[in-house]
C-alpha cells in the first residue's frame, strides 16, 4: 500500500511541533521590568560597620517592595539595587555614583558621610538623576542645589533628603536636655563641645551652638575643641577640656574617634554629671559598644532613630537581626530603609522613570508609612528637605541603645546624672 505524499509544509509543521515537545522552551509571559536604584555606602574603611547596615537596611525595603507585588502603577515593576562601595572616600563616592549611574540608575539613594553626599548631590544635579538622601545632615547640601534653582542657574531640583538638618538636630538636642535636666531636678551649667573637624562636625557643633545662643537654656557651652576626622591620639584635646571643669561633654564624633574620646574620658578621670551628644553616629553602634562596654554605659545622643513603639519597625528590625547575624535595627539601617520606601511611593505615583516626572511626584509626597520617629508624614519643602524629621535622646542602658525622650517614644527611663563610678 502506497502512503500519501506530505507536501513541505506539512513536514515542517510536524518537525517544529515534534522539536518543540522536546527542545524548544514555549514562548515567555512578558515579565515586568525593573527599576535600577543607585545605592553609595561605606562598605570598607573607617565606616564600614553603618555602610553595611545603610545597605541592608535599603535592601529589605526593596524586597517588601517587591514582595508587594512592585511598583503596580507600572505594571509590577520590580526594584533592583545597582550597589557600590564609597570606600569611606569622597572621590570614589562620586566615581562610583557616576558609574551606576552609566550602568542604568534611574535614581540614587544612600551616602550616609556628608562630604560623600555632597559630591554625589552635585553630579545627581548634574546628571538629572533624582536623588533621594537617606543620611547626611548638613543643611547647605539641599540649600545650595534649592539657590541655584531659584536663581535660574538650574531649571529643575533633583536632590531632596529625608533625613533631619543639623538646625533641627540642635534644636532639639536643646529642647531635649532642657527637659530631661527639668526632670531629674538637676541644673547643668558648663557643656564642652568637642567636635571632628570635618563637613559634618563643623556643621553640627556650630548648628548645636547657634541653638544654645537662640534658646537660653540654663547652660552655656564654654568651649568648642576641635580634633581631625583621623584623629589616633586624643589625649590633648580631652586634657583641654578636663580644665575647664564642664558638666556635660558633648561630642560630635564618628565612629572610631568616639573610642578614643570615651577612652582617654576615663583615662583622664575627667568628672561630669554626663556625656550628651547633640547627635552623632558612632555613640550608639554594636562595636563601640562592645569595645568600650562600661564606659559608654549612660551616654546619651540626640539622634534619628527608629520609631520601636511601632510594631512595623519591631518586624523589620527582627527581619535586620536576622540577615545581619544579630545586629540592630538603629538610624543607619532605619533610614536607609525609609528611603527605599519613599522612593517605591513616589514611582508608584510618578508611574514613569522621567526624571522630571519622578521630581514632580517627589513634591507631592506626603508619605506616613514610614519607620523612624518623626513628627508627621514624609513631605518635602521648598529646599528640599523633610520638615517632619526628627531625633530622639538615646542612651545607651544595659549595653543596648534605648530611646530616653521625647516621653511619649521612651523606652525606657533615662539614668541622669550618670552614675558615679
Amino acid at each position: 500500500m502506497t502512503r500519501p505524499a506530505v507536501s513541505r509544509r506539512r513536514f515542517l509543521h510536524v518537525a517544529a511541533v515534534a522539536a518543540g515537545a522536546t527542545a524548544v522552551p514555549r514562548p515567555l509571559r512578558a515579565q515586568p521590568k525593573t527599576i535600577k536604584v543607585g545605592v553609595v555606602s561605606p562598605i570598607t574603611g573607617a565606616m564600614a560597620e553603618v555602610g553595611g547596615d545603610c545597605r541592608l537596611g535599603a535592601q529589605l525595603a526593596a524586597d517588601a517592595i517587591n514582595t508587594a507585588g512592585g511598583i503596580k502603577s507600572m505594571g509590577g515593576a520590580r526594584l533592583e539595587l545597582l550597589l557600590a562601595d564609597s570606600e569611606t572616600k569622597v572621590e570614589v563616592a562620586r566615581s562610583e555614583a557616576d558609574r551606576l549611574i552609566g550602568a542604568g540608575a534611574q535614581i540614587l539613594t544612600g551616602g550616609f558621610h556628608s562630604a560623600h553626599v555632597a559630591a554625589i548631590s552635585s553630579l545627581a544635579q548634574q546628571r538629572r538623576v533624582p536623588y533621594v538622601i537617606d543620611i547626611s545632615g548638613v543643611d547647605a547640601i539641599t540649600a545650595n542645589i534649592a539657590k541655584s534653582v531659584r536663581e535660574g542657574q538650574q531649571k529643575v531640583q533633583y536632590v531632596y533628603r529625608n533625613f533631619p538638618g543639623l538646625t533641627i538636630f540642635g534644636r532639639n538636642a536643646v529642647k531635649y536636655m532642657t527637659e530631661i535636666f527639668r526632670e531629674a531636678g538637676v541644673s547643668p551649667k558648663r557643656v564642652v563641645v568637642m567636635y571632628s573637624n570635618d563637613l559634618f562636625g563643623k556643621n553640627q557643633s556650630a548648628g548645636f551652638e547657634a541653638a544654645v545662643k537662640a534658646l537660653s537654656p540654663g547652660f552655656e557651652i564654654v568651649e568648642m575643641i576641635p580634633y581631625p576626622e583621623t584623629a589616633a591620639d586624643l589625649s590633648t584635646e580631652m586634657a583641654r577640656a578636663k580644665a575647664l571643669k564642664p558638666d556635660i561633654i558633648a561630642p560630635v564624633t564618628r565612629p572610631v574617634t568616639a573610642i578614643l574620646l570615651l577612652e582617654e574620658l576615663a583615662k583622664q578621670r575627667v568628672d561630669v554629671m554626663g556625656v550628651i551628644s547633640p547627635g552623632a553616629p558612632g555613640l550608639y553602634e554594636p562595636g563601640q559598644i562592645r569595645q568600650l562596654k562600661e564606659l559608654i554605659e549612660h551616654v546619651m545622643d540626640a539622634a534619628p532613630w527608629p520609631n520601636y513603639k511601632s510594631a512595623a519597625t519591631q518586624k523589620i528590625a527582627a527581619e535586620f537581626g536576622k540577615r545581619s547575624n544579630g545586629r540592630y535595627f538603629d538610624a543607619s539601617g532605619a533610614y536607609a530603609y525609609e528611603a527605599v520606601q519613599v522612593i517605591g511611593d513616589v514611582l508608584e505615583r510618578a508611574a514613569s522613570t522621567d526624571p522630571d516626572a519622578i521630581v514632580a511626584a517627589i513634591k507631592k509626597t506626603n508619605f506616613a508609612g514610614g519607620v523612624t520617629v518623626s513628627n508627621g508624614p514624609v513631605v518635602f519643602n521648598e529646599v528640599g528637605d523633610n520638615p517632619n524629621a526628627s531625633t530622639a535622646m538615646i542612651q545607651i542602658l544595659g549595653q543596648k541603645p534605648r530611646v530616653v525622650w521625647p516621653r511619649d517614644n521612651a523606652e525606657q527611663k533615662f539614668v541622669f546624672p550618670r552614675p558615679k563610678k
